[in-house]
């Protein structure tokens, strides 16, 4: 029985692997391709932002370094020709069936834009955006333990900062 067991959990977690691995390959795919604008971030410079000793005394930037200190990588693929082409290719190479769609937008003039998440408890594992239209194409992917939480402080200290600067600009 903790043979089965053994083996049961050996495949979930190549299961697990394989769609990273896909979206890796992916972007892989295309790193060189001139097509492409391609950012990579890795952890380690969430790590080296972390570390700093920053003065924070804005709580926006305070707001996100609470966020960015969990973030394993960025990876951000922008191709501005084929972009339908692009936007279907990913989602044959992508099995979007692991995430949790959070808005999915299609238009009359082929415009399409894909939000996804996979969960890791009360936590985010990933964030995927995946944008295709004729012109454009942009696959976006967030890893690492995302807090919905700190990500909400976030939008919070930015909608503050956004009403402060309206008012401002509303005085004679």
């Amino acid at each position: 029985m903790k043979a089965i067991t053994f083996f049961f959990a050996m495949f979930l977690a190549t299961l697990a692997g394989a769609q990273n691995d896909a979206i890796s390959k992916y972007f892989q795919k295309y790193v060189d391709d001139e097509r492409f604008t391609v950012i990579y971030v890795s952890g380690k410079m969430f790590d080296m932002v972390n570390k700093m000793e920053l003065e924070l005394d804005d709580e926006k930037a305070e707001a996100i370094k609470e966020v960015v200190q969990d973030l394993k990588g960025i990876r951000i693929l922008v191709a501005e020709e084929n972009g339908l082409l692009f936007y279907e290719e990913a989602l044959k190479a992508i099995d979007t069936r692991e995430y949790e769609p959070m808005m999915t937008v299609r238009s009359t003039e082929n415009e399409n834009v894909q939000f996804l998440v996979k969960e890791n408890g009360d936590n985010l594992s990933e964030l995927l955006l995946l944008v295709g239209s004729e012109e454009e194409f942009v696959l976006i992917s967030f890893t690492g333990n995302i807090d919905l939480e700190k990500v909400g402080q976030l939008t919070k200290a930015y909608e503050e900062d956004g009403k402060a600067e309206e008012n401002d600009n509303h005085r004679p």
